[in-house]
């Protein structure tokens, strides 16, 4: 039977409708491809494990032929391209489930393809974001948030900027058009700022009750 497990969601990647006057700028989700080169770093791993081949048959072919030297440590290929899929496999699952969404109020992210978690950054809580973009568009931007929050690296993790430990910052990862989307985030987040902040406090109903007048008798 067919399901989807975000079949509740009112809109997708949201946990709720959005409040009135809250509206969409944008939706993405990383590039699998991307994600896998830049957080996975399968390229590099590739690269390892050709480089162990390499040197196991040049070590190989002192005591054999170059032709069973480079059978016998075809191994190491062998076992570079699964390891290079499992990467990819992950990479596209951590995508597949990530949902960004940009609003003129704030920035959500729904992540995670375990466990999966919706967090929530309204411009006011975010000090600074910071852009890296790729040759081929793609991009990561990231977060500073403000305060004391922290955040857990491997809850967030491929979701966040790397090596960023002590303060970690969610980040939108590996997304195309990633330079168009920062302008899209700056300006919104600039808009925002230039509201009005309102504030709205209840008074304790006993207090209420004092200081309403009495009817006569």
């Amino acid at each position: 039977m067919d399901h989807d497990d975000f079949d509740q969601e009112p809109i997708r990647g949201l946990p709720e409708m959005l409040p009135p006057g809250e509206e969409i700028l944008w939706q993405g989700a990383p590039d699998w491809w991307a994600l896998a080169k830049e957080s996975l770093c399968v390229k590099w791993v590739a690269g390892y494990f050709v480089l162990l081949f390499g040197w196991r048959s040049v070590v190989a072919a002192a005591d054999l032929s170059w032709g069973a030297a480079l059978a016998q440590s075809s191994f190491y290929l062998i076992l570079g391209a699964v390891t290079c899929a499992l990467l990819v496999a992950i990479a596209w699952c951590q995508a597949k489930t990530a949902i960004y969404t940009v609003t003129n109020r704030r920035v959500i992210m729904r992540i995670g393809a375990a466990l999966t978690m919706t967090l929530q950054f309204p411009f006011h809580w975010v000090g600074a974001a910071d852009l890296v973009t790729r040759d081929d568009g793609t991009g990561t931007i990231a977060l500073r948030t403000l305060g004391d929050t922290r955040f857990s690296y491997l809850m967030l993790w491929p979701h966040l900027r790397p090596w960023r430990f002590a303060k970690t910052q969610p980040a939108l990862r590996a997304i195309p058009e990633a330079a168009k989307v920062a302008r899209l985030v700056a300006d919104a987040a600039q808009a925002e700022s230039n509201l009005p902040r309102v504030t709205t406090e209840t008074m304790p109903e006993r207090a209420a009750g004092a200081a309403m007048p009495m009817p006569a008798e």
